[in-house]
């Protein structure tokens, strides 16, 4: 390869929050020599991407945001999807992002170079070279399409929540929407008022629970501005997400936290769904936890509606006009929702490009042979140079930016001994990789997940090899080992 030296020190990938945090922490250590690809035309990466009609955060908003940068400005208790994208577009302006990303550039690989100790990242617009790399490209921006025979053959209108066209006005309209999860559950309510019939094709039933969403009248607002009550608010909600999976999913053998949310779930299923045909099949067979949630306050009671049927039946085909199920049932519709998700837990969508390290390894090949693993969520042994925020084993399921704020200071410690040592060259020794995945699958025995009832669950928490790549942890002890883990674990040279 060429030796032409580094366009940046280091590229991140991806002008989401994980892409934002990782560079406004860079620039607080001294390391301002970066730049942010982003495939979109604007920040906000989910919250650019997804769009659908009733699009919201489904954690308290107060939890969703920057510690550093806490917003005075939210309208309810769980932000709405153009609030937070609007959020992203205040950080990057206020830090002084914005001619630091390079917009609608699609990454379409990277390649370690062994002998200069650099990242090429070719992108839909030629290379860019770094010494290092940071994948800060999110999980729920790339949708994830169906496996049903003839879904391209479908004549009518076909929308992804991923890929909403605004558009489509569905007023009148005979709808489908396969698939019922989290983001179908906030769709669903949202159009069945304007639609003359909805049919929601379920193959999984979700647990869906009731959300404390409010508008925040003028003296909570007010509160944001005071020092004392806005730590309060933050602690308050912070106390509540901790609650409701680190300590209840990552710890439910020491506390059984879910069974006593399955009663609550019955309860509110019971309460909202008038037809107990339907409220049957809307009950889950699996235990809270297995699979992610949903929470909504009119997700349920949509199914009273007329004009609103549940079909549980498999899918057999899409035809150009509608979709035909096993019963021989065939449902005619003007248009064909896609609410089926996005590859999470993948060899090939943590990153969302091919990665090849030292080697000529692939990340993807590596991973694959060796499970999905990372040194505290962030390195792997054989890609030097190379980070991921949104590694296996990292995410305990709190907020998405304690993630990011805790990786995020351990990216900045490594590149920060680099600078000391004068080091071109970082990388996770494969022993003390081994030692962590070690302790992970020592102490996932206390996970939710391993109940046998999972099997049944249809989620996206489990991996290929059965693995859930998420760290059994609170987020106050990954807080801290972001902040203390031992550098000895890497290894800094000047080749």
């Amino acid at each position: 390869m060429s030796s032409r030296p580094p366009d940046h020190h280091t590229i991140i990938v991806g002008a989401g929050f994980t892409g934002i945090g990782t560079a406004i922490l860079l620039d607080r250590a001294g390391l301002a020599d970066h730049l942010i690809i982003e495939a979109g035309a604007e920040p906000g990466g989910t919250w650019y991407w997804n769009t659908y009609p009733g699009v919201a955060v489904d954690i308290p908003s107060f939890s969703y945001q920057f510690s550093f940068e806490q917003s005075t400005r939210w309208s309810r208790t769980y932000a709405k999807g153009a609030e937070l994208k609007a959020y992203a577009e205040h950080c990057v302006d206020k830090y002084r992002l914005r001619d630091r990303i390079r917009f609608d550039t699609a990454v379409t690989g990277a390649e370690y170079d062994d002998e200069q100790a650099l990242w090429r990242v070719h992108t839909d617009t030629g290379t860019v070279i770094a010494r290092f790399l940071v994948n800060g490209s999110g999980v729920l921006t790339v949708p994830k399409p169906p496996d049903i025979p003839g879904v391209d053959e479908f004549a009518g209108v076909t929308l992804h929540t991923a890929r909403w066209d605004h558009d489509v006005d569905l007023t009148g309209k005979r709808v489908a929407i396969i698939g019922t999860g989290a983001s179908a559950v906030q769709v669903i309510p949202e159009i069945a008022a304007k639609v003359q019939q909805l049919t929601v094709f379920q193959r999984t039933p979700i647990w869906c629970f009731p959300k404390f969403d409010l508008p925040l009248p003028a003296p909570a607002r007010w509160a944001m501005r005071v020092p004392g009550a806005k730590m309060l608010q933050r602690l308050a909600s912070q106390a509540y997400v901790e609650l409701t999976f680190p300590l209840s999913a990552q710890y439910y053998t020491v506390f059984p936290l879910a069974d006593r949310a399955a009663e609550l779930g019955r309860a509110y299923l019971r309460r909202e769904v008038h037809d107990p045909v339907i409220r049957d099949k809307l009950t889950p067979q699996y235990a809270v936890g297995c699979k992610r949630p949903g929470f909504h306050n009119s997700y349920l009671s949509t199914y009273n509606r007329d004009n609103v049927a549940l079909v549980t039946e498999p899918i057999e085909r899409v035809t150009p006009t509608g979709v035909c199920t096993a019963d021989g049932e065939r449902h005619e519709v003007d248009v064909l929702i896609l609410a089926t998700g996005f590859k999470v837990m993948d060899v090939d969508s943590v990153p969302t490009f091919p990665v090849t390290g030292a080697g000529g390894q692939s990340l993807g090949e590596f991973w694959s042979t060796h499970r999905l693993q990372a040194y505290e969520g962030v390195s792997i042994p054989g890609f030097p140079n190379f980070f991921t925020v949104m590694g296996p084993y990292g995410y305990v399921g709190s907020s998405y930016f304690a993630l990011i704020e805790a990786q995020g200071h351990h990216v900045v410690r490594c590149l920060q001994r680099a600078e000391q040592l004068g080091a071109h060259r970082v990388e996770v020794s494969a022993q003390a990789n081994d030692r962590y995945f070690a302790e992970m699958m020592r102490k996932r025995h206390r996970q939710v997940f391993w109940q046998d009832s999972c099997a049944q669950a249809n989620s996206y928490y489990f991996d290929q090899n059965g693995d859930v790549p998420l760290r059994p942890a609170t987020t106050v002890e990954a807080y801290w080992r972001s902040r203390r883990f031992d550098l000895a674990d890497y290894r800094f040279s000047a080749e």
